[in-house]
């Protein structure tokens, strides 16, 4: 679970990180939403050095929960609702997440 945690964390970091700049650029936002935007990449590069295993596992098993976080993204922020397919796509997700990161070791 404590693994899942800190992905999740990551993938919000990310996601927080990438949506600021989106609001400045593409919804005309402040220019100052680039500062938090920074310091959110910057959590997420750090919270991904937090996992105990070899980076290129971390960035493959990371990328499932980050499916998972957008689309509840999509029906939170963005207000839409995620379709039947959006929910098999984020399950397959998991599943390959889950076969990457709790594999035997």
């Amino acid at each position: 679970m404590k693994t899942f945690l800190l992905y999740l964390a990551t993938a919000l970091a990310e996601i927080v990180g990438c949506y600021l700049p989106y609001l400045w650029l593409r919804q005309h936002g402040p220019v100052w939403l680039l500062l938090p935007a920074a310091a959110s990449l910057a959590l997420f590069a750090w919270l991904l050095s937090l996992h105990d295993t070899a980076s290129g596992r971390v960035y493959a098993a990371y990328g499932g929960v980050y499916i998972g976080a957008a689309i509840v993204w999509l029906w939170a922020v963005d207000g839409v609702r995620p379709s039947a397919w959006d929910v098999a796509g984020v399950a397959v997700a998991l599943l390959g997440m889950a076969l990457i990161a709790f594999q035997p070791r």
